[in-house]
């Protein structure tokens, strides 16, 4: 089936509404576009939560456009612009909601607390009076959540109703100064963390339930609802219950999913990393039923923001994702007219033939392969604060580990795998029989993570005693590790230097760098334990181990890093030939993963296919890279796809060397090479 492009547009209410959506439908059928998506009233044409005559005219529009696009034969969607609002931006409520409240105290103008019952009446009305138009989708947009509510710090949900509510749990009298220092207080969580996350989960879910209920009725089941969603561990400290909510907005068991993606504006191709990751974490968070429409964005919603290249190659990875459609929003929102911008119908022509390869390999769901990152969405409930006060501190998700697994050429999955990665305080969100599994497997820790399974009492299992983590600077801001943290200590750690073992290959006698990082797990290995790497201070004096492994009394391989900030360690090739040997090191004696090499940020997505497996490359580096791919064995046969951007796919020769697979071209600038072998 030929990928599927969904275009939003954003048409002005006005006298001449059928001539601009008729324009529209013309650019549709011009660049291939399957359906179109209306927003109306949207940001610069937003004035508040629309009612009366203004909200007429929105429905007035509406109407006209969808009876025009579906006489030219396209499927339409609509998406509101708002749920309980964006941002203020200057615009003030006008309709007596209840606002939201932020953890500071700030009040916002015009965005709507999710337990007001005012506002419940509206939306609920709102969505059902757009329903009888008998659309694909309404969609719920992303503002549908409790943070990024500007200008309140970090978000709303402090609101008196939404406390009101936490009085009734905790039996207390509640305020927000104590509700805020409870939910952040350093140390075990306090009870009241998840208490707050039930009530602002359950007040969002009723609200689900009254929009999906009400279009249900007025449309005679016809449409269905959308959910755009922001990062997940930000929604993890919201208590988002991802199956439950897709639950509460199905009607008739359909349901779609926006998920956010990609980079809003122009970012280097490393940032690959950040797609592939958060289209695959949300995959495994959402139920196998909800269709996936993954939103290609770009802001400020002009053509210079972001490039067509950049836009290729992020509708690729959509399309890798096994996407059932893929979302754009390319055009100048505030421009109103489709058939000014000749060079998006462009862009999406271009674009297809890669798209169209891609959704004829693979027309079903993909079945990832990797190093596995455990998920779990109920995270930011075991995280335990430094500081206290900030809201912010609790999310936590294994985005940091995708980014250092993939720079580095290895690829990653949502599902389990016989190789995991356990980073920071995601330690805490399993428990203990979870973490036994996983330590009787292979299992590379951070420093971090190590000294949370060390004080939960598994240090036995990680070859290592993590004697203290020693900051760089001490909590509250003052200087902490002249001294490295403790009397009589080495001076501050700086580098770390690649002992000559046999893992370490080329990389022998080579330094890397830990001068950034915010601390160090200060390690001791234990009897049995091999250290591949030390912790030197400046003047090269020993501070500790680096990077050790170790097969414990489970038969499980257990690698360990002092480093606690994985996203700051320099990315290099002597970095990536540790990681390798490490990866190698604990798949044991069954390895299954490709590892590439052959530049930097050579980022692997692998999936398994009908008689064998799937590896698409792409090259995040500005410069052209040849790509070599290392497999566990020798490979039955090989073929190979060059994916460029805006251009046709090529076949490409493999030459196979033992079990290492090259190739006869170099890959562009964000380009994608596919390897398929048996």
């Amino acid at each position: 089936m030929p990928a599927r492009y969904h275009l939003r547009f954003q048409l002005h209410p006005g006298p001449d509404t059928a001539e601009r959506a008729a324009e529209l439908a013309a650019f549709c059928r011009e660049s291939g576009v399957d359906e179109a998506v209306l927003l109306l009233g949207a940001e610069e044409l937003y004035a508040g939560h629309p009612a009366g005559p203004a909200e007429d005219r929105l429905y007035e529009t509406a109407a006209t456009a969808t009876a025009v696009l579906r006489e030219a034969g396209l499927d339409v969607s609509l998406n509101p612009w708002v749920t309980a609002g964006h941002a203020d931006r200057g615009r003030a409520d006008r309709l007596g909601f209840a606002p939201m409240v932020g953890p500071a105290g700030d009040v916002a103008a015009a965005q709507a607390s999710f337990a007001c019952p005012r506002f419940r009446t509206w939306i609920t009305g709102h969505y059902a009076r757009f329903a009888d138009l008998g659309l694909r989708v309404l969609w719920l947009e992303d503002d549908f959540r409790y943070h990024n509510h500007a200008p309140l710090t970090w978000g709303g949900g402090f609101e008196p109703a939404m406390l009101e509510r936490l009085e009734a749990l905790t039996g207390e009298r509640v305020t927000r100064e104590r509700a805020v220092a409870a939910v952040t207080v350093p140390g075990t969580p306090h009870p009241w963390r998840a208490m707050l996350q039930q009530v602002w989960r359950t007040a969002q879910l009723e609200v689900a339930e009254l929009i999906a209920k009400a279009v249900a009725e007025r449309s005679d089941g016809r449409t269905e609802l959308g959910l755009m969603s922001s990062e997940p561990g930000v929604h993890s400290v919201e208590g988002r219950d991802w199956p439950a909510l897709f639950d509460a907005l199905s009607i008739d068991g359909r349901v779609s999913h926006r998920p956010h993606f990609a980079r809003y504006g122009d970012a280097p191709g490393r940032e690959l990393s950040f797609s592939l990751w958060m289209l695959e974490v949300q995959r495994a968070l959402r139920p196998p039923h909800v269709r996936s429409e993954p939103e290609i964005e770009n802001w400020p919603h002009t053509a210079w923001s972001k490039s067509d290249t950049q836009t290729w190659s992020e509708l690729v990875a959509a399309q890798l994702a096994g996407s059932d459609a893929m979302f754009l929003n390319v055009h100048p929102m505030q421009s109103g007219r489709a058939g000014r911008f000749p060079k998006v119908a462009d862009l999406l022509r271009r674009s297809r033939p890669a798209l169209d390869h891609l959704a004829a390999r693979a027309p079903g769901p993909p079945r990832t392969h990797g190093v596995a990152l455990p998920v779990r969405q109920e995270a930011a409930a075991h995280v335990r604060t430094r500081r206290g006060g900030d809201l912010a501190e609790l999310a936590v998700d294994p985005g940091p580990a995708a980014d250092f697994l993939l720079r580095h050429g290895v690829p990653v999955t949502a599902e389990d795998a016989p190789v995991r990665v356990l980073f920071g305080q995601l330690a805490r969100a399993f428990d203990d029989a979870e973490l036994r599994r996983m330590l009787a497997g292979g299992l590379l820790l951070d420093g971090t993570a190590a000294h949370i399974l060390a004080a939960r009492g598994f240090g036995e299992l990680l070859g290592v005693s993590v004697e203290e983590l020693v900051e760089r600077e001490a909590v509250g801001g003052s200087a902490g590790g002249g001294a490295g943290g403790s009397a009589g200590a080495p001076g501050p750690y700086a580098m770390e230097r690649v002992l000559p073992v046999a893992a370490a290959g080329e990389s022998a006698g080579a330094y890397l760098s830990v001068n950034v990082q915010p601390a160090l797990a200060r390690l001791r290995p234990a009897a049995g334990a091999e250290t591949w790497t030390e912790i030197l201070t400046p003047d090269r004096r020993v501070w500790g181990a680096g990077r050790c492994v170790f097969t414990n009394g489970l038969g499980g391989r257990v690698a360990v890093l002092a480093a606690t900030a994985v996203e700051l360690l320099p990315y290099g090739d002597d970095g990536r030939e540790l990681l390798h040997a490490m990866v190698r090191h604990l798949e044991g004696d069954r390895p299954t993963l490709p590892l590439v090499t052959g530049g930097p940020h050579l980022m692997p997505h692998l999936t398994r296919t009908e008689d064998g497996w799937c590896l698409a490359v792409a090259n995040g580096s500005a410069d052209p890279a040849e790509p070599r791919v290392h497999l566990p064995g020798e490979p039955v046969r090989t073929g190979g796809t060059l994916l460029s951007p805006l251009a046709v796919p090529e076949a490409v020769a493999a030459t196979v060397d033992g079990r290492t697979v090259g190739f006869d071209r170099s890959v562009p600038h964000r380009g994608w090479l596919l390897l398929d072998w048996r």
